[in-house]
């Protein structure tokens, strides 16, 4: 089961940013779930499972962003690796 977020936005922003509607929206997107990673509320592997991309994939898009794949309280996830390795 999946929901929906609406956010509503001045057009200019999307256009300030060099963007059409369907970037903004997929980029809105993929931000919202770099910061949830970064503060450490959700995995690498549900990121890139909302994103519909592979976790390597995910891991090597938060150097666009400057966002480390080290944060605190990352090692729950990395024995949670290390266990379905």
């Amino acid at each position: 089961m999946s929901q929906q977020i609406s956010i509503n936005y001045p057009e200019s922003l999307a256009f300030s940013l060099k963007m059409n509607s369907d970037e903004f929206k997929k980029e809105m997107k993929t931000v919202s779930l770099v910061k949830l990673y970064e503060i450490g509320k959700i995995s690498s592997g549900q990121a890139s499972k909302i994103l519909n991309i592979k976790r390597i994939d995910f891991l090597e898009l938060l150097n666009k962003y400057n966002v480390s794949y080290y944060h605190k309280g990352m090692e729950d996830e990395i024995e949670n690796d290390f266990a379905n390795a």
